[in-house]
């Protein structure tokens, strides 16, 4: 039995230029594909929302003299190519899924509506969120927390990097020590920032738990559904 019965999947876009400096690595894609087609079939709803920061971040393009706005807009694009790479590596694992646009561009995608992302999930569709909230000044984390949300998946999966939360970042300290659970509130305490602050008080705020985990390693996402403590929970 999985522990959960539908999930909103938070994927990094960075994640999947594996070990390139740009794009998509089609080993990376492949292996995420493999994965999320692993727990489909064991029966479990998937929502996904995946970043765009390998193709472009509005942020970083807005340093370099991009209008903020059209920088973010620039970054829900790069989400929607994402999420086409994704769909379109499901779809080889013999995955129903369908990309779903925040933004209006059928036929690239259909426009985004609660309605028609829980009928999909319950005909056992994979459900790819893509382009954000729609709106500029929002990152993907957030778009993943109001999704979550909206669909009302059991918990929010982050994957990451690094296998869960610690009270530094463990790339750059070493005595840095990892949480098993952690509430909202000491998150907020400790100026942890493992989304940015919209996200997380939506999350709370609606009574959303997120469990933080590295998906670049084989096999994480199938042993987070069936009940291993690999990362970290985050409650109210």
């Amino acid at each position: 039995m999985a522990k959960y019965k539908r999930i909103l999947l938070k994927l990094s876009g960075e994640s999947l230029m594996g070990d390139q400096q740009y794009g998509i690595d089609q080993q990376r894609l492949g292996d995420y594909a493999e994965e999320i087609a692993a727990v489909v079939k064991s029966g479990v709803q998937v929502g996904i929302v995946i970043g765009g920061g390998n193709i472009f971040r509005g942020l970083s393009g807005a340093a370099k003299g991009f209008d903020r706005v059209k920088g973010d807009q620039m970054g829900m694009l790069a989400t929607v190519i994402n999420s086409l790479a994704l769909n379109s590596a499901l779809l080889a694992q013999g995955i129903k899924s369908k990309v779903l646009t925040a933004i209006r561009m059928e036929p690239v995608g259909e426009y985004y509506s609660k309605d028609k992302a829980v009928e999909a999930l319950e005909n056992g569709e994979v459900v790819i969120i893509s382009g954000g909230t729609g709106n500029p000044y929002f990152t993907t984390d957030t778009a993943s927390a109001l999704r979550g949300i909206e669909i009302e998946a059991n918990v929010m999966l982050k994957g990451t990097r690094v296998d869960g939360i610690y009270t530094a970042d463990p790339e750059k300290d070493k005595t840095a020590t990892k949480f098993d659970k952690i509430s909202f509130d000491e998150i907020y305490n400790r100026k942890l920032r493992i989304m940015d602050l919209t996200a997380t008080t939506l999350c709370k705020e609606n009574n959303l738990p997120i469990y933080v985990f590295n998906m670049d390693k084989k096999g994480s996402l199938q042993r987070v559904m069936s009940g291993e403590d690999l990362g970290t929970l985050v409650h109210s």
